[in-house]
């Protein structure tokens, strides 16, 4: 049976695991959640994810949601096929993944989403952002971005030489507030705006980037 992602199609996440896929050369089928009208908060939705939030997968009737667990879980199922050690197998290698994980995890994932939802969701609830959380936030952000162009002014990604699931789980948020929101924080980071360029002309990511 194909992989099924369970979500909607322009949602960040649901993006992220579809882009992986397609790294990992895994064919997948897209079952669509209509988040709009609130289809993720049932009670037949929250039976696969407790949580009620996109995306979750169903792999031959394995069940797994948590969108970086999913990644994980892709990358190592099919190591041998597409691009190769995005989780990284020799035990050091994968311990500078994992601390390039906790990095995006920490320093980046947290203010990008809290920018997205200033800007974005709260638009769409008809709220109007907070100005002040979302001066810290982008200024926060900045600061995290100094150190990574500290970093990848030393090697071409997060975890060394070669790109991991740790530089791909930058692209939906990444994507949102440097492209979709139009925040210039590349300019004055070289290193940065290397790295960036790069993994958003992936050809996975570009498939994806309007909708898995």
């Amino acid at each position: 049976m194909v992989l099924k992602i369970h979500g909607h199609a322009i949602a960040p996440l649901v993006r992220l695991v579809a882009e992986v896929c397609r790294e990992k050369e895994v064919p997948y089928e897209l079952v669509n959640v209509e988040v709009y009208k609130g289809e993720h908060k049932t009670p037949a939705f929250k039976e696969f994810q407790p949580f009620g939030q996109v995306p979750y997968i169903d792999d031959d009737g394995f069940v797994l949601y948590e969108s970086r667990a999913i990644c994980r879980y892709i990358a190592k199922k099919y190591a041998s096929q597409g691009t190769p050690d995005l989780v990284p197998r020799d035990p050091k290698a994968e311990a500078i993944f994992e601390q390039a994980v906790s990095i995006e995890t920490s320093n980046f994932y947290p203010f990008a989403l809290g920018i997205t939802t200033e800007k974005i969701v709260k638009k769409h609830r008809g709220l109007e952002p907070n100005e002040a959380r979302l001066s810290d936030l982008v200024n926060n952000l900045k600061a995290k971005l100094d150190v990574y162009e500290v970093i990848l002014g030393k090697q071409a990604y997060l975890a060394g030489g070669s790109i991991t699931l740790a530089d791909l789980f930058h692209l939906p948020y990444g994507t949102i507030v440097f492209e979709e929101l139009g925040y210039d924080m590349l300019e004055d980071r070289p290193n940065v705006a290397r790295w960036w360029k790069e993994i958003t002309a992936r050809p996975s990511w570009l498939a994806v980037k309007a909708k898995a």
